[in-house]
């Protein structure tokens, strides 16, 4: 049989934590949360831009851009 059993993948297991160590291992996988979280968040902040970037710029666009910047100043 050429897959892992369930025993291949606790022996592994068994052999990782015996290396590093929980606290390592602990720290890693807040590392990699962290940076996995961090990089949603780019992504989504980089599709904002975007979607802003693709909007029509028309003159009737820009002349309602002025009106309102200048009301609200």
């Amino acid at each position: 049989m050429a897959g892992l059993s369930i025993w291949h993948v606790l022996i592994f297991a068994i052999v990782v934590i015996l290396l590093f160590g929980t606290s390592k291992l602990k720290n890693l996988g807040k590392d990699v949360g962290g940076a996995v979280k961090d990089f949603k968040k780019s992504m989504r902040d980089e599709d904002a831009a975007n979607t802003q970037l693709n909007e029509p710029r028309t003159l009737e666009h820009e002349a309602q851009n002025k009106t309102n910047s200048s009301v609200q100043s």
